[in-house]
């Protein structure tokens, strides 16, 4: 085959071997600087000293102290699986580093001492000359000096379509991690290691830090102050015991203790670690891997979806989506398998003006379009070409040449940019200006265009010019990245749940709005483009941001800088993204959120959840699941709260009203083995609301530890109290022993464990069947039965816990305060949107308006 030969220039020598070694001492090897790893001591230390796991700890120790092993190695055993996780989420900014510098080209061909040089891209330095072919990953940045390159640039601009590179100008530059499509060139390095493009997104990645979740930050504040009133309580208590109740001091430490474990949640680390899990276990069977646990609560809180276009919304693979003919004639790909008159022609001749085996990713898309749509099935039923002219500066078209039907003659077959084929073509200016406008009418539909031409040769000797053909305009084809199946019914349900999706990307921003328009983001919006964003400051960028839902010709540092913007303006933010340039706004984001099929390893690395089938629609699914988690948690922690404040009012009054001790350490042991599993079986199994999805994300600062949240279930249990309080009072009055209103208290705790659950419940589901939709809320009262039947029937456990043997005394007087009990449930929540409703009146009142006012 002949190929149009450039004319001979002299061979660049390139550097000389001790200049590179030179140069290499000065500048470090060319790779990415790894991060600094914490002493494993440190991180250990840091862990314990959180207020949640010193509550473990306390908890832990108290059961250990009491003889109860079994409870004690439960919880030290949960602060040692917590600092396994701590210890791997360090590790995960490290991982992060390696998988990035993984991605530079273990070896380059350079020139050095005059001939080339097969040498490891770490030996690389500025000066050096890279040889550059098809399928090559660039070592490092430079500037192409010579050649034409195609270069698939979307791991760092996230534009799929693969840009071109000339020598001069800002087209000559090249980075890089970056992949050649097509072509051959020589590029001088200038620069390595961290100063490259690449190097800055891992200098960002690595000084970027995880933020704790509103619920980690909430849950130690609590945790911090009920600490210290347990342990001033329990103090207090224990003295008064022993002083004023009359109590031994033995007797009086063991009331303290009792009284600590009542107040001390130990269950809220329970809740937190069972939750969160159990949803990332959920979620992975819905293909959404979790690296991070809190990034699950927080999913239930995304205010914002800062999406990533190419590999997200998109399918990151080149179709040919549309095609032209000079006469106005159109062809939508999908339409139908047959393509209309004339369009075959067109196919025909991209066809043979493609090579063979393309690695271009546009090239490609062209022999898919054709052996779905034409007889051409693939490059073996084109013949050979029998001359080339390919791509060139001076010409943005390649032609390849056919033999014809007739010796001597030959058939030319050329595709390139519009613009250059027009130009080929040698069309009149009316022709030319209604050829123009067809190519400016698809590129507004966000396709890159491309033009095709036919001619006709015979002769001796090959002109040394594609110009010196004459060709004949055939039409124009227009290739895309399709959206991904799926994604547009995903975006309605987050505009429907309240969730905005806001569109960052590197491409064009025709292209993006087209993207945008196909998968019914909202139309008529400001596309906000890269050096717009540069030229606002941090206020008035915040400002815009409002009006905005699609940002395009963005640079890494700037989806990093949107982030952290929308952050601060009150958002909770999550980021999709698969490439090396969204790895910084993965890891800043409240949830990062990549691509697992197509992501690169650092996006994977950097996120904290990773979509294993690459479904748009995973995240939405992902965000109902967080929803749903929240939900649960917030009834769990009430259920908590209002179970212990019976206990906590059992375990204090006796002492003050010099009754006999009621409850002890054993009986809170007991309870225990119910709260835990209710807390981390039954509640996590609830289904999710009706509504779940249809409601606007609770606000950021919103917790389920706030005390507007936990009042309710305080009343609730501060009710229950009184009930089981006046109840043993009544039985003591008669003359009942310590150990038959021990019974009587005991039976009553129980019977708050199981009607709690129930009336803690989801509303929707509570109306429901019993145990509908929840398998745990049935195996509960079989649990609640077994524990009666062994305290209150084995004689051994019955002595341990100081009961006395049931009679229908104590049978009577259990049912008698579980009525009461039931009663005051059932009334509460009417009574309590009675108030409500009293109160909205009065504030809403005139008289109330101004009482309010003159107060």
């Amino acid at each position: 085959m002949n190929v149009a030969a450039p004319p001979p220039q002299a061979r660049p020598a390139g550097l000389d071997s001790d200049e590179a070694r030179r140069r290499l001492a000065r500048d470090g090897p060319n790779a990415l600087p790894g991060s600094r790893h914490q002493p494993l001591l440190r991180i250990v230390l840091k862990v314990l000293l959180e207020p949640m796991f010193l509550l473990l700890l306390t908890a832990g120790g108290l059961y250990l102290a009491l003889g109860d092993r079994a409870e004690a190695a439960f919880l030290l055993g949960s602060v040692l699986l917590v600092i396994g996780i701590t210890l791997a989420q360090e590790r995960k900014t490290q991982r992060a580093l390696e998988a990035l510098r993984d991605l530079s080209a273990p070896r380059a061909l350079v020139v050095r001492d005059g001939r080339h040089q097969r040498i490891p891209a770490s030996e690389v330095v500025r000066g050096d000359l890279l040889v550059l072919g098809e399928g090559d990953r660039i070592a490092a940045d430079g500037l192409l000096r010579e050649g034409l390159l195609e270069v698939d640039e979307s791991l760092l601009t996230g534009e799929a379509v693969a840009a071109t590179r000339l020598p001069g100008g800002e087209s000559a530059r090249v980075s890089a991690g970056t992949v050649v499509t097509k072509g051959r060139g020589l590029a001088e390095v200038v620069a390595t290691g961290s100063a490259t493009a690449m190097g800055r997104i891992g200098l960002a990645l690595a000084s970027t830090r995880e933020t704790p979740s509103g619920m980690q930050r909430a849950s130690a504040r609590l945790v911090r102050a009920l600490a210290i009133a347990a342990v001033s309580l329990a103090v207090a208590y224990t003295l008064l015991r022993w002083l004023w109740d009359g109590a031994t001091l033995l007797d009086g430490i063991l009331a303290g203790v009792a009284l600590s474990m009542a107040i001390l949640p130990e269950e809220i680390p329970v809740i937190l670690t069972v939750f969160l899990a159990m949803g990332a276990w959920r979620m992975a069977r819905h293909q959404v891997l979790t690296r991070r646990m809190a990034a699950v609560e927080a999913l239930g809180a995304v205010t914002v979806l800062a999406v990533d276009k190419t590999g997200t919304l998109t399918q990151n693979r080149m179709r040919l989506m549309e095609m032209a003919r000079p006469d106005g004639g159109q062809h939508l790909n999908g339409t139908g398998l047959v393509l209309p008159p004339g369009f075959a022609a067109v196919v025909h001749c991209l066809l043979l003006a493609t090579p063979p085996s393309p690695f271009d990713p546009m090239e490609q898309a062209i022999y898919a379009f054709a052996a779905r749509y034409t007889d051409d099935r693939g490059s073996a039923a084109a013949p050979a070409a029998v001359h080339e002219y390919p791509l060139s500066p001076e010409v943005l078209a390649m032609t390849r040449a056919f033999p014809a039907q007739h010796p001597g003659q030959y058939a030319l077959a050329a595709k390139g940019a519009p613009e250059a084929i027009v130009a080929l073509c040698r069309l009149s200016p009316p022709d030319t200006a209604l050829a123009l406008a067809q190519v400016e009418a698809m590129a507004a539909r966000g396709l890159r265009v491309l033009g095709v031409a036919e001619a006709d040769w015979h002769g001796p000797e090959w002109p040394g010019s594609q110009r010196d053909f004459h060709y004949r305009l055939l039409g124009f084809v227009g290739f895309g990245d399709p959206p991904r199946d799926g994604v547009p019914a995903a975006v309605a349900e987050c505009r429907q749940a309240g969730v905005r999706v806001l569109m960052l990307t590197g491409d064009h921003p025709v292209t993006a709005r087209a993207i945008g328009d196909q998968i019914g983001m909202a139309p008529g919006r400001e596309v906000l483009t890269g050096d717009r964003i540069d030229a606002l400051d941090d206020d008035a960028l915040r400002e815009r941001l409002r009006r905005v839902d699609i940002c395009a010709r963005l640079r890494p540092e700037q989806k990093l800088r949107l982030v952290r913007l929308l952050q601060q303006s009150g958002e909770v933010v999550a980021m999709t993204g698969d490439g090396v340039n969204d790895a910084p706004a993965l890891k800043a984001a409240d949830v990062g959120i990549a691509m697992g099929e197509r992501g690169t390893d650092v996006a994977r690395e950097a996120a904290a959840l990773v979509l294993l089938d690459d479904s748009f629609a995973s995240i939405v699914r992902a965000i109902r699941q967080g929803r749903r988690i929240y939900d649960n948690i917030v009834n769990a922690t009430a259920y908590v709260f209002a179970v212990h404040a019976p206990v906590i009012g059992l375990a204090l009054m006796p002492a003050l009203l010099h009754w006999p001790l009621l409850l002890m350490p054993t009986h809170i042991v007991l309870l225990e083995l119910v709260i835990d599993p209710a807390c981390s079986l039954v509640f996590e199994a609830e289904p999710e609301a009706p509504d779940v999805m249809r409601r606007p994300p609770r606000s950021p600062g919103e917790s389920p530890f706030a005390p507007a949240k936990l009042a309710y279930a305080l009343v609730q249990g501060g009710g229950l109290a009184i009930i089981l309080l006046c109840g043993c009072g009544i039985v003591l009055w008669q003359g009942w022993s310590a150990s038959e209103t021990r019974t009587v208290m005991f039976l009553g705790l129980v019977a708050c464990l199981l009607l709690l659950v129930l009336v803690r419940r989801q509303r929707h589901v509570a109306a429901a069947a019993p145990g509908q939709g929840n398998r745990w809320l049935l195996l509960m009262p079989a649990g609640l039965g077994g524990i009666l039947v062994v305290a209150l029937g084995v004689p051994v456990v019955r002595g341990l816990l100081d009961l006395a043997p049931p009679n229908p005394g104590t049978a009577a007087a259990a049912v008698v305060m579980v009525l009461a009990l039931v009663s005051w449930l059932a009334l509460l929540p009417t009574a309590a949107h009675g108030l409500s409703q009293a109160l909205s009146s009065r504030r809403s009142s005139p008289r109330g308006s101004r009482d309010h006012a003159r107060s």
